[in-house]
């Protein structure tokens, strides 16, 4: 029996370096936001829906969905941003479920699925384990400014359209402090798998 980690976190709180960490550890890593870009695709039939929904203002001139544009839409606006969701997380969750059992099938014990809304989106039942990346605020806040060359206000309002990352700590099975260096991040995830008998002890 297989078992999946649910790993999370919240917008610039590093969850992408302990994704990579999984990687170099040789772990099957299902990552939801690269499969929201592939779903969005102008051949899939979520780009339509999203089209019909918000309009073909929201295109770039090689008929893509502006990502930024639409983003700047629906975190400024929670209903639209639920549209959005509802068009979106279904067909999101299809394609990981089929390439979780793909990694089962093929011998995997342990498939990690790399969801930025978990909870926010309510899939805690799609996981046996929780892994929430945690920062301080202040920390957090400087990464979004610095990553997405964004002011103070866009990064609180990308910040407040998340669950607070203080409380996914309270729902998780295991937190890794990423305040600090990578190296002890990567101690951090060890311990965990270790704890869990995923990897073997020294």
């Amino acid at each position: 029996m297989a078992t999946i980690i649910g790993l999370t976190g919240s917008i610039g709180t590093g969850k992408s370096t302990v994704s990579n960490m999984f990687l170099q550890l040789h772990f099957p890593v299902i990552d939801a936001d690269k499969i929201a870009r592939e779903v969005v695709e102008p051949s899939q039939d979520t780009y339509r829906k999203i089209v019909d929904t918000f309009g073909e203002s929201i295109l770039k001139k090689d008929r893509r969905i502006d990502r930024k544009l639409l983003g700047k839409i629906v975190f400024s606006d929670k209903k639209k941003r639920q549209q959005l969701n509802e068009i979106v997380h279904p067909a999101i969750r299809e394609e990981m479920l089929v390439r979780q059992e793909h990694y089962i099938q093929n011998g995997a014990r342990c498939v990690v699925l790399d969801i930025p809304l978990l909870f926010e989106s309510k899939l805690m039942h799609l996981v046996d384990k929780i892994i929430v990346v945690y920062v301080d605020s202040d920390v957090q806040l400087q990464r979004i400014m610095e990553r997405d060359h964004c002011t103070k206000e866009v990064a609180m309002q990308r910040i407040k359209a998340q669950i607070p990352v203080s409380d996914k700590v309270e729902l998780a099975d295991a937190v890794i402090n990423n305040n600090r260096s990578k190296e002890e991040t990567f101690q951090q995830l060890i311990k965990i798998l270790r704890e869990w008998n995923l990897i073997k002890s020294n």
